[in-house]
């Protein structure tokens, strides 16, 4: 499948996919900038943070590719993801330090994914012989 064959609430899916995937790679970028402005307290697991970073982005890319090619796998992938971030958008607005802007801000890109990528699956056509 192309990308001109998806309908247009995957295309939709698709932009948000690499959307998440571009920032969660903007986010890798600040952290090393923040490493080596300030320093951290301790350099293997600052590390660690970075490379778990630049695996999630190229994680959500890969699904955003999955999806515009019309494979479950990125969709599902797709799915997966949006329910982490809305897990991560939960605890963001809970506990002490909760901050509710925080939890919006992923929350909302989040919801608005997922019920792109349920609707892209359920408008998929039918690839059975």
């Amino acid at each position: 499948m192309s990308p001109s064959q998806l309908r247009p609430v995957g295309r939709v899916a698709v932009v948000m996919l690499w959307i998440e995937a571009v920032v969660v790679l903007g986010l890798a970028v600040w952290e090393v900038v923040a490493l080596g402005s300030t320093g951290a307290a301790s350099l293997p697991s600052a590390l660690a943070l970075i490379v778990i970073t630049l695996i999630g982005a190229f994680g959500i890319g890969a699904f955003a590719w999955g999806v515009t090619v019309g494979r479950s796998w990125g969709r599902s992938g797709g799915i997966v993801v949006q329910l982490l971030f809305i897990a991560v958008a939960v605890g963001a607005a809970t506990g002490q330090y909760g901050h509710p802007s925080i939890a919006f801000a992923l929350g909302l890109p989040a919801a608005a994914t997922l019920i792109m990528l349920v609707l892209a699956e359920r408008t998929a056509p039918d690839r059975r012989g």
